[in-house]
C-alpha cells in the first residue's frame, strides 16, 4: 500500500511564493515518477508537473519559469516550488505517482496512486 501526503498549501497575495511538499509511504521500490496537477474552482484537472524516473522534469507551459519541481529519491518526497503566483494558480494541487514505464507524463490516467490534496489559494 503506497499513501501520498500533500502539504505546503495556503493563501498567498499575488507575486507570492509557496513550497508544496508530497511523502510518499509505504512499499516503494526504485524506478517511479511523481507528479503535480491541480484542479481550480470549476475547471478540470490539470498537468502542472512531473519528475520521471529517469531524471527528466516535465513543466506546463502554463507555470514554466515560475514554477520548480524536484524529487528526492531518498526520502520518497516531491516537491513543487512555486513563485510569482497568479491568481488563476489557485486550486486544490494533487500528488500523483506511477512505478515503471510513463508513456505520457502529462495524462493523469497513467497515475495510479493520488494524494487528497492541498489548497493553494491567490489572490490579487
Amino acid at each position: 500500500l503506497v499513501e501520498l501526503v500533500e502539504s505546503g498549501g495556503g493563501s498567498v497575495e499575488d507575486g507570492g511564493s509557496l513550497k508544496l511538499s508530497c511523502v510518499g509511504t509505504g512499499h516503494f521500490y526504485s524506478g517511479y515518477n511523481m507528479a503535480w496537477f491541480r484542479q481550480g474552482p470549476g475547471k478540470e484537472r490539470e498537468w502542472v508537473a512531473t519528475a520521471e524516473n529517469d531524471g527528466t522534469e516535465d513543466v506546463a507551459e502554463s507555470v514554466k519559469g515560475r514554477f520548480t519541481i524536484s524529487k528526492d529519491d531518498a526520502k520518497n518526497t516531491l516537491y513543487l516550488q512555486m513563485n510569482s503566483l497568479k491568481p488563476e494558480d489557485t486550486g486544490m494541487y494533487y500528488c500523483a505517482l506511477r512505478f515503471g514505464f510513463l508513456a505520457d507524463p502529462a495524462d493523469p490516467s497513467y497515475f495510479n496512486h493520488w494524494g487528497s490534496g492541498t489548497q493553494v489559494t491567490v489572490s490579487s
